[in-house]
C-alpha cells in the first residue's frame, strides 16, 4: 500500500464535523421541556344558601363560588373550588362543622356566615365568637391557610342597634384575626327585585353574577395567580 498522503490525514476529521454540524443545524430543534404542572390548590367557601345557591335552576354552574371557579379556569390557574355551602346554615353550625370541612388540604377558607344569625335575632357577640372560633380551627388544622371574611348586612327594620352591631361583627373579626375582608357580600343586589327571586331575600342567577364581580377583587389577592 503506498503511503499515505500526510496533507490528506486532517481532512477527514474536519469533513467529518463539517457534516455534522450541518446535520445539527438542519435538524429540527428539540422543544425546550415544559415544566410540570403543581398539584391544584384548594379554595372553599362555608356559607349559608347565599352560598349554596338557594333557588337556582342550577346551583353548580350558577351559585357565585362556580362563577368564581370559571374565573380562575379561564385564567388558567390550577384551584379546585368546593361550595361548602348549606342552606339555612348559622356561624354556629359552621363552627360545628369547620373540622369535618377541613379534612382535606385547604388553602384558601372563605367565610360566608352570618346572615342568618342577623335574621334570627342571634347576639352579634355570639357571631363574633363563632366566626373567630372557625378561623382559629382552620389555623390550627392548616397553619398557611388564608381567610376571606364576607360581611354582611340586615335591613334596617330589624331596628337600628342590632343591625348596626350585626354590620360591624365582620369588620372587626377581621381586623382581629388579620383576614382579609369583602365588606359587604350582597352590595348592589341586597334590596334590588330584579337581581333577587321573589322571595327578595335570595339573589337570582344575575345576583350572583354581581357577587362573584364583589368577592373576586377581595379574593384573588389571596390566590397568587
Amino acid at each position: 500500500m503506498p503511503p499515505m498522503n500526510s496533507t490528506a490525514r486532517p481532512r477527514r476529521p474536519l469533513l467529518r464535523g463539517a457534516f455534522l454540524l450541518a446535520l445539527a443545524l438542519l435538524a429540527p430543534a428539540t422543544p425546550a421541556a415544559t415544566p410540570a404542572a403543581g398539584p391544584a390548590r384548594t379554595v372553599v367557601f362555608l356559607g349559608d344558601s347565599l352560598t349554596a345557591g338557594y333557588g337556582l335552576a342550577d346551583p353548580a354552574s350558577e351559585a357565585y363560588p362556580a362563577l368564581i371557579a370559571d374565573r380562575l379556569r379561564a385564567a388558567g390557574a390550577a384551584w379546585k373550588v368546593v361550595n361548602a355551602g348549606i342552606s339555612g346554615d348559622t356561624t354556629a353550625g359552621g363552627l360545628r362543622r369547620i373540622d369535618w370541612t377541613l379534612r382535606a388540604p385547604v388553602d384558601v377558607l372563605v367565610v360566608a356566615l352570618g346572615a342568618n344569625d342577623g335574621l334570627r335575632g342571634v347576639d352579634p357577640a355570639v357571631t363574633a365568637a363563632n366566626l373567630r372560633g372557625i378561623i382559629e380551627r382552620a389555623r390550627a388544622r392548616h397553619p398557611a391557610v388564608r381567610i376571606l371574611v364576607a360581611g354582611m348586612q340586615l335591613p334596617p327594620e330589624l331596628g337600628a342597634a342590632h343591625t348596626a352591631a350585626f354590620a360591624r361583627v365582620f369588620p372587626d373579626v377581621a381586623a382581629a384575626t388579620g383576614a382579609a375582608l369583602v365588606p359587604f357580600l350582597l352590595a348592589g343586589v341586597g334590596g334590588e327585585p330584579a337581581l333577587n327571586l321573589g322571595d327578595r331575600i335570595h339573589p337570582n342567577a344575575a345576583g350572583h353574577a354581581v357577587m362573584a364581580a364583589t368577592v373576586w377583587p377581595h379574593l384573588e389577592p389571596l390566590l397568587d395567580l
